[in-house]
């Protein structure tokens, strides 16, 4: 399932017909008559996104979304308000009451499926950046937030020049960031660190132009992570939802409330403050600390803490996670033959090719000599043994140029192999108490019989297989390489 979704109304018909609309796009949806149900389900059942109703005779919707957003178990949930009114009032008080959208009933299919889709997105990418987060806090690494907070910079690009400037100079009397003015060109080329937001117009020069302009700065490292806040003309639906689906964090309709737009700008940068916050944790926090010098990947010690608390999640989630452990086939040849500096080359090479072919949210670190511990979150078993064969083909399919030595000379080619060894956490209602140790001793046990049968293997563990005392390693007659195209096995 690609998300699950609480929709929370009074009225039973209602929630039949957006349940019916959610499901067709294969999303998982719960359902709550009322807002004490509402809290009680959020709380226990922790969805990724709430859709909730403005009226509802126990509590109303307004009250509901304010206690959510106080709970700390609850307040990264995204929460979109449905009602009938369409009174600006009323979106004025759900925007303050926390809510991240207001919909008026009866809403656009497309423009509400968009939404969804750009609200479980931005979550989702939250919520592993505060993972990796929670890791650091664990580890004794997290430093204290600074209570000072910069003034941001936001920048409108509009075609009205006139409008524009209008919007500038209302803003600026409203917010403590700067506001500036700048044409398509200038958004796109500037010397200077990038706005935290643009707010775009959605037809910037021609029909749909502010939406290239989008595609333009979500592809570009210098403004990939700025807010972007697109205003749409109120007839053009159509747009809205495309800005969403190509990454807008936020749309608004013409015309400009000057009221709503700061409520949503001041939000907008707030979620703006912490994602950077949180990316420079994760960039730079555990730099020293908790990565390997030679491959840049993170050490043992935060992979093990980072795999307690994805368990953790999963266990919390009722979702599946993956974990490998990837060992180099007979590196110690590599080492014997050509030379430490060699081997070095073999390694980084190494743990480039396995980033390359896993997603973002995974983690790849290495937690020993030739081992690499390979932690998969919210994913399926036949997925993670896809996976784990990719990763094997990608290793034998690579050639590593070694230079530098006498042994080497210059033009060495070097094909290295890898057995992985697979167990995945969280399959069975029984599993959620596996510890991340047994995971850990299933994969190792996995990865032994992937030796002992040839090498070049992806071998699936079970929890409670356990690795042998002694470990599996290469005799003498197993010191020359295997050959590059080898069928990988995997034993269930």
């Amino acid at each position: 399932m690609p998300g699950r979704i609480l929709v929370v109304d009074d009225v039973a018909t209602n929630r039949i017909i957006l349940k019916v609309k959610l499901t067709k796009s294969c999303y998982e949806v719960l359902q709550a008559s009322g807002g004490a149900e509402a809290l009680r389900l959020a709380q226990k059942e922790r969805p990724d996104l709430i859709m909730l109703d403005m009226s509802m005779p126990d509590i109303d919707g307004l009250e509901v979304c304010r206690r959510l957003k106080a709970d700390r178990r609850t307040a990264d949930i995204p929460v979109i308000i449905l009602t009938a009114h369409r009174d600006t009032p009323a979106k004025l008080a759900a925007l303050e009451a926390g809510a991240e959208e207001f919909l008026s009933k009866p809403y656009d299919d497309m423009g509400l499926l968009a939404r969804v889709r750009s609200l479980l997105r931005a979550r989702s990418i939250a919520s592993e950046l505060a993972l990796r987060e929670g890791t650091q806090q664990a580890l004794g690494f997290a430093e204290a937030e600074s209570a000072f907070v910069p003034a941001g910079r936001i920048c409108l690009v509009a075609d009205a020049r006139a409008e524009a400037l209008s919007w500038r100079t209302r803003l600026q009397e409203r917010l403590q960031d700067t506001v500036e003015l700048r044409n398509r060109e200038a958004a796109l080329n500037h010397a200077e660190p990038s706005p935290d937001l643009f707010v775009l117009t959605a037809d910037l020069e021609t029909p749909g132009g502010g939406l290239m302009l989008l595609s333009e700065l979500r592809s570009r490292p210098e403004t990939r992570h700025s807010a972007i806040i697109v205003v749409v003309p109120p007839s053009n639906q159509h747009h809205a939802a495309m800005a969403l689906d190509l990454g807008a964090s936020d749309v608004v309709s013409m015309p400009l409330d000057m009221d709503e737009m700061e409520l949503r700008l001041k939000s907008m940068m707030t979620r703006k403050r912490q994602s950077d916050r949180l990316r420079r944790k994760v960039r730079d926090g555990l730099q020293m600390a908790v990565t390997d010098p030679l491959t840049g990947l993170y050490n043992r010690r935060y992979a093990l803490s980072h795999l307690e608390r994805v368990r953790g999640r999963a266990r919390d989630t009722g979702r599946r996670f993956a974990v490998m452990i990837v060992d180099l086939d007979r590196f110690k040849a590599v080492n014997d033959t050509y030379g430490h500096a060699a081997g070095d080359t073999v390694l980084k090479s190494m743990a480039d090719t396995l980033q390359g072919n896993l997603r973002t949210v995974d983690l790849v670190a290495r937690i020993g000599g030739e081992e690499f511990l390979v932690v998969m979150p919210d994913i399926e078993p036949d997925a993670a043994l896809n996976a784990a064969e990719r990763l094997r083909s990608a290793a034998a399919a690579n050639e590593v140029l070694l230079s530098g030595t006498e042994v080497c000379g210059p033009t060495t080619k070097h094909l290295q192999t890898i057995s992985v060894g697979l167990a995945i956490g969280g399959s069975e209602p029984d599993a959620t108490d596996v510890t991340a140790r047994q995971l850990m001793e299933a994969a190792d046990a996995a990865l032994y019989r992937a030796k002992k049968r040839g090498r070049n293997r992806v071998f699936l563990g079970t929890p409670g297989d356990k690795p042998p005392v002694h470990r599996f390693h290469p005799t003498r007659e197993s010191i020359a390489p295997p050959p590059p195209q080898q069928t990988a096995v995997v034993w269930r």
